[in-house]
């Protein structure tokens, strides 16, 4: 068996790469294609507007008769194994595996099947940065659709329109001066600390969770302000405040600008954008530590809710990673599972109404706050950059002020801002 890769958004004459983000290829020829492997009898796996077609070489043949052109790849199908990754930490742990199809934050991957389940290292220190898995069968990875033209927006909605640039730039700045917002750290506790009195003085009430991390503990910061009458349910917004330098340990510079300096500080716009929005459900917002030494801060949230309390959830909108530009579009991806789809598609109608955003969507959920609301039953979206796995700066010193796009962050607040509105309904 072998395999065939259709690009099906190339520009012609350019080869697709990390920093390119493919233009959209017809749906109609999306569904051609892979109806035509499923009748041939092959099996299809969507990245984008990439398609891989693994099958018996008649079975090749009988899906590529008279349609697009595909660059036939010359590995066994048990050999390729999807790779999801947090920045570009894959190719930096084992540039000696070959990378088939490169889409920033998924990778397909040329490995021994034998040896692929040993290559994801347990660290005591941090939470592994990718995940390997057999290539999946008959499966959309994520999907991509592009920015609507902006004559067919939806007039602006006011509470998104009046998210502060300023104001944004001015927290990212405050939290990633520190030296480090290692979850253990007095740095940490520090940062929590500020994060609690901005809260405060937009008028929320404040608690904080003591959570158990390796011998020692953090916290988190939940932040509540209640509806104005409704079905008594509560709409949650969450980020880790937490950083991390995988390299040089808890002790190295962790500024953590976009990793997540901008997830907290989008936090901390959605608090000033809806301080006195006249919703009927109740508005929490929630900083976690512990996440980069493995969501601990999150599943102990999740841990302390009763039944009723997770079916009062609504849904849960998790930003990590909002402010670096990896595409020359700008590019948000929404991440959820069966369990979201309802909000995630509500959030990709407003990415689509209120900004130019080009918007991935994916149901397979890795590595960020929402997973363990997902593992819970609880609705939640995972809003990050595009094209994360791009970036090669997380978890480094190197995560600083100088490579932020505040124009990007500013759109995904946008968009988060103008689904929370709709999600917390009139009051």
């Amino acid at each position: 068996m072998t395999a065939l890769r259709f690009d099906l958004g190339k520009t012609p004459g350019k080869t697709p790469g990390n920093d390119d983000v493919p233009r959209g290829a017809a749906p109609d020829a999306l569904r051609a294609l892979t109806a035509a492997a499923a009748d041939a009898g092959a099996a299809w796996t969507r990245l984008g507007d990439t398609l891989l077609v693994t099958g018996a070489p008649a079975q090749l043949e009988r899906t590529t008769a008279g349609r697009a052109s595909a660059e036939r790849i010359e590995v066994p199908a048990a050999r390729l194994h999807l790779v999801i990754q947090n920045g570009r930490q894959f190719q930096q742990a084992h540039p000696e595996v070959p990378v088939l199809v490169d889409q920033g934050r998924y990778l397909v991957v040329d490995l021994d099947p034998a040896g692929a389940g040993r290559i994801v290292e347990p660290s005591e220190r941090h939470l592994p940065c990718f995940g390997v898995r057999p290539l999946p069968a008959n499966t959309v990875v994520f999907e991509q659709r592009p920015p609507a033209p902006a004559p067919t927006r939806a007039a602006a909605e006011p509470r998104a329109t009046a998210v502060s640039r300023d104001a944004f730039a001015a927290d990212l700045r405050a939290l990633a001066e520190f030296p480090t917002r290692h979850s253990t750290s007095p740095e940490f506790r520090t940062a929590l600390d500020w994060a609690k009195g901005v809260f405060s003085g937009l008028g929320f009430a404040t608690r904080t969770q003591t959570v158990a991390l390796h011998g020692g503990s953090t916290q988190n910061l939940v932040a509540e302000r209640p509806g104005r009458g409704g079905d008594g349910r509560a709409v949650l917004v969450t980020a880790h405040l937490d950083s991390i330098n995988v390299r040089d340990g808890a002790a190295g510079p962790a500024p953590g600008a976009d990793d997540n300096g901008s997830g907290a500080a989008g936090v901390l716009a959605v608090a000033r954008a809806l301080r006195d929005h006249p919703g009927a459900r109740d508005l929490r917002l929630i900083l976690c530590g512990g996440e980069e030494q493995g969501l601990f801060g999150s599943r102990h949230y999740v841990a302390e809710l009763d039944q009723q309390a997770r079916e009062s959830i609504h849904s849960v909108v998790n930003m990590d990673m909002i402010a670096c530009r990896n595409t020359p579009a700008p590019t948000v991806l929404l991440e959820g599972a069966a369990a979201s789809q309802a909000v995630l598609e509500e959030l990709a109608a407003a990415a689509q109404a209120h900004t130019g955003l080009t918007v991935q969507t994916s149901l397979m959920p890795f590595n960020s706050d929402h997973v363990p609301f997902l593992d819970g039953g609880i609705p939640a979206v995972l809003t990050i950059e595009g094209a994360d796995g791009a970036n090669d700066r997380i978890h480094t010193a190197g995560d600083t002020l100088e490579h932020v796009d505040h124009d990007l962050a500013l759109e995904i607040l946008r968009m988060n801002v103008a689904y929370l509105v709709q999600a917390l309904g009139p009051g």
